[in-house]
């Protein structure tokens, strides 16, 4: 199974360090990019910068929902300040309940 970092050169830099592969992305090329990534045979792992997932979230909720496998995640890039994550409202807007 491979693991991938998809973000900016900075975000990437560290994963690529350990020995993860790293594609390097735009916010705009974003959504594409992943969607191939899911569709790889031999993906387990998908870690996405968080400043790419806030423009994406939506779609990739969609997505996730229907293909769970790959795992994505949503890493803290370099320089971000963390935030309080709702679980429960992540959840209701996943599971599309108001």
């Amino acid at each position: 199974m491979r693991i991938v970092a998809i973000g900016e050169q900075a975000f990437i830099t560290g994963f690529e360090l350990t020995g993860v592969e790293g594609i390097e992305t735009t916010s705009k090329e974003a959504l594409g990019k992943l969607k191939i990534l899911m569709d790889t045979p031999d993906m387990g792992l998908i870690l996405v910068s968080d400043d790419i997932w806030k423009g994406i979230s939506d779609e990739m909720s969609d997505l996730r929902l229907k293909k769970p496998v790959p795992l994505i995640y949503s890493v803290p890039s370099p320089g971000s300040k963390s935030e309080k994550i709702e679980y429960r409202e992540l959840i209701k807007r996943m599971l599309k309940i108001s």
